[in-house]
């Protein structure tokens, strides 16, 4: 069963088939393999993967980020950031970082993080003299930041699939989310400290003051969204429509930069990267059914566990292979076919599936980032116009720093578990 699963969908996949296709003709195979041929089964589990209520909140956060990138939110982000910190030697890496944090808070998604800071940041970095190549670089592990940082979108399908409350893992998300923009800003101090970087004067208090209360509105709006979730005013779906709201609000009448002609194409951006999600969601909600009915979880476990049962050595053994999938596959696709096979596993050595759910999608982040598959890597060949090889030459030393930060939270559960606990 599990030869014919991962045989079917990874041959679709190397030639060109699309994941959602490649997800439901591999569940196909299993049926066939099975010899319980009712495609009505896989239907009806296709309408219940997409037919959740959780999954609501993912169109919204996509809507929220469009409206903030589109309405002049995030360039307030990133002059805040700019009167903050950059200043200093290399200071537009450290904006960078700062930035991309920020927005974090609201996006939940890398591509949207990335392409948002930017589209903003790079050209302002190129034209002060910053190495194009090294720039894009940062800007493209900084936006990493986006989905462990809360809200996250990988979160919230790792919740549905896991049955783990999304509150807990989007607070289980804020210190490793902390943990990696400090790293990438201690790579980043290293570097400038060796290079011939221009150096700003210091803003005075007033401009500091000025950018602080423009950017205002848009740096509450993370808190808002964590806050009323806390609280227990809203669910995490009902915050998604919350943050739609206030930056609707916010862009249109106190910013005044979004213009209703703007909404039509916002919308069906916003409508066609949903779609995309949620059929991918569907087709895998068939495949994960396939999967549970083959044993296939239960192979996987006895295949691993007869290496070793200590825990520690199985997450050294799974955080390596989520490496080498993160590198030829996406981070939904990836999250969506993988943590139902591996969730059962965890749950058996005693781990707790809060715990490994934030260091997945930590992991899969990595593999935005690498390539030949690396979402964000190609954003950030978009942004600069280097080629793939150019940045990825680059970005490695980031992906290295983001790999210790990976095995520091797997060893040090506490970074992860820490908040949770306070508010359980």
């Amino acid at each position: 069963m599990l030869a014919v699963f991962l045989g079917s969908l990874f041959g679709l996949l190397l030639v060109g088939v699309p994941v959602a296709f490649s997800l439901a003709m591999s569940a196909i195979a299993l049926m066939y393999f099975k010899g319980m041929v009712q495609p009505e089964i896989l239907v009806q589990h296709m309408l219940a993967g997409a037919n959740n209520y959780t999954l609501m909140a993912i169109p919204f956060f996509m809507l929220a980020g469009e409206l903030m990138n589109a309405g002049g939110m995030s360039r307030r982000i990133v002059q805040f950031a700019n009167d903050l910190v950059g200043h200093v030697r290399g200071g537009l890496g450290y904006v960078t970082v700062v930035a991309s944090m920020i927005f974090a808070g609201v996006s939940g998604t890398a591509v949207a993080d990335t392409a948002a800071v930017g589209s903003i940041l790079y050209p302002v970095m190129k034209e002060e003299g910053y190495a194009e190549d090294r720039s894009a670089a940062l800007i493209c592990a900084a936006g990493c930041t986006g989905p462990i940082i809360p809200p996250s979108m990988p979160m919230i399908l790792y919740g549905v699939i896991g049955g783990v409350s999304i509150i807990k893992l989007f607070l289980g998300g804020i210190v490793p989310g902390v943990i990696m923009g400090l790293a990438l800003m201690a790579f980043w101090f290293f570097h400038a400290r060796g290079s011939n970087y221009p150096v700003k004067k210091r803003p005075s208090f007033r401009q500091l003051l000025r950018s602080t209360l423009s950017a205002s509105w848009a740096l509450v709006m993370p808190f808002i969204i964590l806050g009323g979730i806390l609280l227990g005013i809203f669910t995490p779906t009902e915050a998604a429509v919350v943050a739609v709201a206030y930056a609707f609000f916010v862009t249109v009448f106190v910013y005044r930069e979004l213009k209703l002609k703007d909404l039509p194409d916002i919308l069906a951006n916003s409508a066609i990267n949903t779609a995309v999600v949620v059929f991918v969601c569907a087709t895998a909600s068939a495949a994960a059914f396939m999967i549970t009915v083959g044993r296939i979880p239960q192979s996987i476990g006895e295949l691993i566990t007869s290496i070793s049962r200590d825990p520690l050595v199985v997450m050294f053994i799974i955080n390596i292979f989520l490496l080498l999938v993160g590198a030829v596959m996406d981070l939904t696709p990836a999250m969506l076919i993988l943590a139902p096979i591996l969730i059962p596993l965890v749950k058996s050595l005693g781990l707790d599936p809060l715990y490994f759910g934030v260091v997945m999608v930590f992991n899969l982040c990595i593999g935005l980032l690498t390539p030949p598959v690396g979402t964000v890597l190609y954003v950030g060949c978009g942004l600069s116009n280097l080629s793939i090889i150019q940045l990825s030459r680059r970005v490695m030393p980031f992906v290295v720093v983001l790999i210790l930060v990976l095995f520091l939270i797997t060893y040090f559960p506490k970074t992860i578990l820490f908040i949770p606990a306070l508010f359980s």
